[in-house]
């Protein structure tokens, strides 16, 4: 078969068949009385080989190795490729999202792609310093989009720079606590907790929300920062938890604070104090919870504590006796 029928029924351009036999890819096996080169169906098979191996991403030189070296081992190529592949993935993966959300900044011109190109540099340098200048600058010099602020939070190790990040995620507008909430979802412990935390801070109701829904999370510590950040706000469906904590030892006092937030008015307040009444009778063996739990007392108002204190004043345990009774003068003199 001549060169121009091979082209045509193989698809691969006469100039680059030409190309791949001065490499010593495939050498027509003969010429006809004219000179012109003449493929045999051996030479036309080894055609369609070279293109298949193409297609994997092999170089020429790779290809003519695989097909002319006995002791070549594929396995080896292929998982080279594959290593190869998954970095070119990456690279580009990682150009793509930075051009989105440099596009998503909606830039006016080039000063603009580079003032945000240089801020989502800072907020990746190894310098905690500049990390952290780029996220308390973020509001003002750009708009640097929301999933990259959250990215940043949620791999921030330094805390003074988390804090940053914090701060400039409450004012960045709409979308973090969507993406936020995406982070309670991963296996990382570590990452759960910048996740809460940042969703603590922000303002509104789709964050408020979202801790709603953490309230439920396998997380005790997720749970724990969704409890406080919701008695902060006033949210009763934090009691429990908040009773939890108090119980546990687990930041029971800003716990018993938030309980105090979250009563008030007088019927919730009555609700909370006869919940840690309730709590003191179930955990009556835990020496320790019950005086956490008397000490809670003094955070919420009205004659339901009081009158609960008054009993505490005279319990057996006499460090839960002593704890009401001094916290019952202190609610006198305010």
């Amino acid at each position: 078969m001549l060169i121009g029928e091979v082209a045509r029924r193989s698809g691969v351009s006469a100039r680059m068949l030409r190309h791949y036999e001065s490499l010593g890819l495939v050498r027509p096996s003969g010429r006809t009385d004219s000179g012109y080169r003449e493929y045999s169906g051996e030479d036309i098979r080894r055609i369609f080989h070279v293109e298949s191996l193409r297609s994997l991403g092999l170089s020429l030189r790779e290809i003519g190795r695989a097909l002319d070296d006995p002791g070549f081992t594929p396995s080896v190529l292929v998982g080279d490729l594959i290593g190869q592949t998954r970095q070119r993935i990456a690279a580009e993966t990682e150009l793509l999202t930075r051009l989105r959300r440099i596009d998503a900044t909606d830039p006016a011109g080039w000063g603009d792609v580079l003032r945000v190109v240089a801020l989502l540099q800072a907020m990746g340098s190894k310098s905690a310093d500049a990390r952290q200048r780029a996220a308390l600058s973020s509001v003002d010099e750009a708009a640097v989009p929301v999933e990259a602020l959250v990215e940043a939070a949620l791999r921030e190790t330094e805390p003074n720079v988390a804090g940053a990040l914090r701060w400039a995620l409450a004012r960045s507008g709409d979308g973090g606590p969507a993406l936020l909430a995406e982070g309670l979802g991963s296996p990382v412990a570590a990452v759960r907790e910048r996740a809460v935390r940042s969703l603590a801070e922000l303002p509104g109701g789709e964050a408020t929300s979202q801790l709603r829904q953490a309230l439920a999370h396998p997380d005790v510590v997720v749970r724990g920062y969704a409890a406080l950040a919701l008695g902060t706000r006033g949210v009763a469906d934090a009691v429990p938890t908040l009773l939890d904590m108090i119980v546990d030892g687990r930041n029971d006092v800003d716990a018993a604070d938030a309980l105090g937030v979250v009563a008030s008015d007088t019927a919730t307040a009555d609700e909370i104090a006869t919940s840690l009444v309730d709590r003191l009778a179930h955990d009556a063996a835990q020496g320790p919870a019950r005086g956490r739990l008397t000490q809670a007392l003094a955070s919420v108002p009205g004659t339901k504590a009081s009158r609960a204190l008054m009993e505490l004043s005279h319990d057996e345990d006499r460090a839960v006796a002593l704890t009401a009774a001094y916290v019952l003068r202190l609610r006198d003199t305010l």
